[in-house]
């Protein structure tokens, strides 16, 4: 589709600035109607701050913002919804205790000539929104039941409920498998055919170059480039956003695997209510210190629950072993897992990893206190050295260890959390997808410091949605699929097209 010479958003001299950092500095944008813009940068370059700020979430402190040529000051998202504009938050802003309908039209209900609510056509209308998306989620459904990928779809519904003329979608996929990302990017382009202008931020250089028209760069809070997809690489656009070449992410130095740490036998978590039975069904595995064992699966497959069942999180109610150091254990809440050297980092940051009443130091230091406190004080000076010698080993990037830890970006906070756990000196360490909503940049970090760890003996568990990140990462990879093993294959075995045999098995 040709792009229209009419521009849709021009923003001009955009300055942000928050207390001990300049967000944006000076920068420049614009996007032509009917195009698919994407965003880039590492975590911190402003790329959410400016969307923000096109989305009336923020006002600039210096800058002029133009929709369709008229000049615009939005104080709010509703003025916002009302120029046509609508964004999808990277972080889930859906109130768990109602359903997927009421949710989409919060704020916005659909009323009866006799003004009360008209359920049944907010229902009607939440179907064919989630239709559109090829998703099969009930919209009597309660949101809090829903797992982070389907809640993200509720998300996306909700904002194309707006029928937005311009749609700022950040890091829309970032809790999605590649199937639902697939039906995401078909819905991207039926929007297109409408004439929906779309800003597209993504850390994934794959989906940016399927998808995009063009792409601008930020980094450290400025401008840095917007070029033709058809003009540059993937390779090139990741120097501009991290200033550097990122080398490949390979491990091929072998690590030495150490004794069994981590026995699970016909692990079956029940599931009553659900036709199937069962969420998980005899599963078993072994777990050495020094490896990594990666859990891949479809949406619904039992990832999550397998590594909540593990760390005393998830129901009561499994049957089965699992052994830890040759000792059964049954945890019934994570504060055992944590005692017993276990740590986990959720895939759910906002609801289920973060404080957000509390600073950078404390959210770090949370689950170390027996190390910063003495006579039931906390200790500042050792929480302040301890959670900054962890915010160097994450590479995290804060103003200050008591800044507030909703002023980072996704990826810091989710380098804050790792950091927390790491503090605990675990032996076994879950990640439930942890790499969701972190740049390029820092992926390569984080890659390294998690193999590093394991070459000092740490055993780690891994679920990404990300197959790319699996094989890069696992010593070897087991695959589920419905709640059943299906594969276990070592790393000369494992391939995409393997894995993705395995899980829909």
């Amino acid at each position: 589709m040709s792009l229209s010479h009419s521009a849709a958003v021009v923003m001009r001299g955009i300055t942000k600035r928050f207390p001990g950092v300049v967000a944006l500095d000076d920068v420049s944008l614009t996007v032509a109607r009917g195009e698919i813009h994407a965003i880039c940068g590492e975590n911190g370059a402003g790329k959410s701050t400016l969307m923000k700020i096109l989305s009336g979430v923020y006002q600039p402190d210096e800058g002029v913002l133009e929709i369709d040529g008229d000049p615009k000051h939005f104080v709010s998202t509703r003025e916002a919804e009302n120029a046509g504009v609508a964004i999808i938050h990277q972080e889930l802003n859906l109130v768990e205790e109602l359903n997927v309908a009421s949710n989409i039209y919060l704020g916005r209900e659909r009323q009866t000539a006799l003004g009360v609510l008209d359920d049944k056509a907010m229902v009607l209308e939440s179907k064919k929104l989630l239709e559109l998306l090829e998703c099969s989620v009930s919209p009597l459904a309660i949101a809090g039941s829903l797992r982070v990928g389907d809640q993200q779809l509720v998300e996306i519904a909700k904002a194309l409920s707006l029928e937005a003329s311009i749609v700022v979608m950040d890091e829309p996929t970032s809790a999605l498998t590649e199937a639902e990302s697939a039906r995401l990017e078909r819905t991207i382009y039926r929007l297109r055919e409408r004439g929906t202008t779309i800003l597209y931020i993504s850390h994934k250089m794959d989906e940016v170059f399927r998808i995009a028209d063009r792409i601008t760069v930020l980094r450290d809070g400025q401008h840095i480039r917007t070029t033709n997809r058809s003009d540059t690489s993937p390779e090139e656009v990741t120097g501009w956003m991290v200033g550097r070449e990122i080398a490949g992410h390979e491990f091929h130095h072998h690590r030495e695997r150490g004794n069994v740490l981590l026995t699970v036998r016909k692990l079956t978590l029940p599931w009553p209510e659900h036709p199937r039975g069962y969420r998980l069904k005899d599963i078993s595995l072994d777990l050495h210190a020094g490896e990594i064992l990666g859990v891949a699966g479809l949406m619904g497959a039992g990832r999550t629950e397998l590594l909540e069942t593990l760390f005393g999180a998830g129901e009561p109610t499994w049957t089965g072993q699992i052994s830890l150091n040759g000792h059964s254990i049954r945890f019934c809440h994570p504060r055992e897992a944590c005692a017993a050297g276990i740590g986990m980092v959720t895939e759910d940051r906002k609801r289920l990893g973060l404080f957000s009443d509390l600073d950078v130091a404390a959210n770090i230091s949370l689950c170390s206190l027996r190390q910063t406190t003495q006579w039931g004080l906390v200790r500042r000076v050792k929480e302040e050295s301890l959670v900054t010698e962890s915010v160097s080993a994450t590479g995290v990037k804060t103003p200050s260890i008591h800044a507030a830890i909703t002023g980072l970006s996704g990826g810091n906070q989710q380098k804050c959390i790792i950091g927390r756990w790491l503090l605990t000196k675990p032996r076994v360490l879950l990640l439930d997808d942890p790499t969701r909503g972190i740049d390029v940049g820092a992926k390569a970090e984080l890659y390294s410091l998690i193999d590093q760890l394991c070459r000092e003996g740490l055993a780690v568990i891994l679920t990404s949605s990300e197959l790319p990140e699996l094989l890069t990462l696992s010593d070897r990879i087991i695959v589920l699929a419905e709640g059943r093993l299906t594969a276990e294959l070592s790393r000369s075995q494992a391939t995409e097209q393997r894995i993705v045999e395995a899980a829909t098995a």
